[in-house]
């Protein structure tokens, strides 16, 4: 029987520093992280985003010096979104199946810059490709098509598997594609080429910025409510997952990250797969914003926020703030 108060003093634990971090039941490193990075045309180009303080669209070659920076940092892995020049998209998101499209240059150029030593992960999804901003084909009333999509979805996926990515992350919620994608994986020889499928991906007011990045805020039109969740849905989260994994998902994410923590613990304790949580750009705009005005410590809530990914079960986070918190994690 646990002993009760004055015996038991669950403070005494909590006197010192080091005796904090000895009882600590979370632990967080740079492992944990996953760097997302916005990639533009030109050479020698850093393009600041106004609505993500700090957060800079890169050439090829400035993608490739973050990679060397991720190297060094510790951090794993790098997710890319390109922001495709205006005369490059239409209607149907041809250029996602471009082989040498901003996205599969950047791969590229990760491979010649620092080789194995960092994993890549490219988003799948048309709307930074299409002219319209959806994240697949639409008819004339403007509904997006679930499987005339899914066929492109797959073709961009062999695209940016043959550039060397590693792990392949269908982010646009069409129902079907990670069967279809892992069918044509295999066929074309990649089995060892991961999926992370958007599972749980909500129709969510915190991606404005992230459009901003991607060059697609102007260009959508209407919202994306048929195909990205409802955020009063729970059940229907787990559903989504059980399907992606049936059909051949190896890990699988939940997006925005901390508004959903409940849903990310159920995924963990129904399904125990490695889950990954994306602190999207509204989320990392939140704190940008609190420090700015004085409210908060930025380097206390970042390492507060990825340890709460963590206590969720998380296996690792995407978050704009990688680069921070793996400098404060590595001292």
């Amino acid at each position: 029987m646990t002993a009760s108060y004055p015996a038991l003093r669950l403070r005494r634990t909590r006197a010192h520093a080091w005796s904090r971090a000895l009882h600590r039941e979370i632990a967080v490193s740079p492992a944990d992280l996953i760097w997302p990075l916005f990639v533009t045309d030109g050479d020698g180009v850093e393009e600041p985003i106004g609505s993500l303080p700090g957060v800079s669209r890169w050439c090829v070659k400035g993608i490739a010096e973050r990679a060397k920076e991720a190297v060094a940092l510790g951090i794993p892995c790098l997710a890319l979104f390109p922001n495709t020049q205006p005369g490059r998209r239409d209607p149907l998101g041809k250029e996602a199946l471009n082989p040498d499209n901003l996205m599969c240059r950047a791969v590229r150029a990760i491979r010649d810059a620092v080789g194995g030593d960092i994993g890549v992960l490219t988003d799948v999804a048309l709307d930074p490709y299409t002219s319209h901003g959806q994240d697949g084909l639409i008819d004339e009333a403007g509904y997006v098509l679930n499987d005339a999509t899914a066929e492109v979805l797959v073709g961009q996926s062999l695209n940016q598997a043959a550039a060397g990515a590693d792990i392949i992350a269908p982010s646009d919620m069409m129902d079907g594609r990670v069967g279809l994608i892992r069918a044509a994986l295999e066929q074309a020889g990649h089995h060892n080429l991961q999926i992370m499928s958007y599972a749980a991906k909500y129709a969510s007011a915190f991606y404005g910025p992230f459009r901003d990045a991607v060059g697609s805020s102007g260009l959508l039109k209407g919202d994306k409510k048929t195909y990205q969740m409802d955020p009063a849905n729970a059940e229907e989260a787990l559903r989504e997952v059980a399907l992606d994994l049936a059909e051949g998902a190896d890990s699988v994410m939940v997006k925005p990250g901390l508004p959903y923590l409940d849903i990310a613990v159920r995924v963990k304790q129904r399904f125990e797969v490695p889950v990954f949580a994306y602190q999207v750009s509204g989320e990392y705009a939140m704190i940008e914003a609190a420090v700015a005005a004085g409210a908060a410590d930025r380097d206390a809530m970042v390492l507060e926020t990825l340890t709460a990914f963590k206590r969720a079960g998380c296996s690792g986070v995407l978050t704009y703030h990688a680069p921070l918190a793996a400098r404060l994690m590595n001292g």
